[in-house]
């Protein structure tokens, strides 16, 4: 019998991040959509803070990084979902934390980061055709219901990044393939479409029981509650103890 090596040489080498990073430094939109989520989030922007997000990287990620700058350690669960999430990651794969938003270095973000809220969609057939949201934060984030204003720039950055770790990562490959299948199975018991940002920045919707794609409005996909209508997110704002962000970060 054939034993496979207990530590495997990883897919991507620490050095392949600097070429990644460089490549992915597009910010979402030109809005900060961190000021409109935050007031729901303990008063910081959703995907900054270990209370609300848990960053995974690459091991070879963190090595990299900590070359770099002293913002990154290991993430130390606190929870038993967090202590899920740690148990249920791959072996060349960690939970790691920065010192929160007031210290953020922009160049130094992860790719987690660089990302969030959007994953890399694949088709039934493999193929990788957009970006979806990670739909579980949608009451919380405030860009899943604002597609309309995410930037070409990022949507190109962010596919070309993962075609490249897809070249070199199989297994990443195959764990967006599932979790893209998983997003179908999600939006079919809930009777709902799944909508995507198209390579081109158009709104695509997924007919979730199918697979079928086509061209969607602004109307295929309603704005997730409470980011609705303003007197709801005001009130979700009152209720979470937040203040409610100045009129200029509103979008028109």
């Amino acid at each position: 019998m054939i034993m496979a090596p207990k530590n495997p040489k990883p897919a991507l080498e620490p050095a392949d991040f600097a070429a990644l990073y460089e490549g992915f430094d597009a910010p979402v939109s030109r809005y900060d959509c961190g000021r409109k989520c935050a007031p729901l989030n303990n008063g910081t922007a959703l995907c900054c803070s270990a209370d609300n997000a848990v960053v995974v990287a690459y091991k070879t990620e963190f090595e990299f990084l900590k070359g770099r700058t002293d913002i990154w350690s290991k993430f130390k669960p606190y929870d038993y979902s967090t202590r899920q999430i740690v148990e249920e990651l791959t072996h060349d794969c960690m939970a790691i934390e920065c010192k929160g938003v007031a210290f953020c270095e922009r160049n130094n973000r992860t790719l987690t980061c660089r990302g969030f809220p959007f994953y890399p969609y694949l088709t039934r057939q493999k193929e990788l055709v957009g970006i979806g949201t990670y739909w579980m934060f949608e009451d919380r984030c405030w860009m899943i219901s604002n597609l309309e204003i995410v930037e070409q720039t990022f949507i190109d950055q962010f596919l070309a990044t993962y075609e490249a770790i897809f070249a070199k990562d199989k297994s990443e490959f195959q764990t967006y393939v599932e979790f893209s299948a998983s997003a179908r199975r999600v939006f079919s018991r809930w009777k709902r479409e799944i909508p995507l940002l198209g390579r081109d920045g158009k709104l695509m919707i997924v007919e979730p029981s199918t697979g079928a794609i086509r061209p969607g409005k602004p109307k295929d996909f309603p704005k997730m509650a409470p980011f609705n209508s303003e007197r709801a997110y005001k009130a979700a704002c009152k209720e979470a103890g937040g203040e409610v962000p100045p009129e200029g970060l509103r979008v028109p």
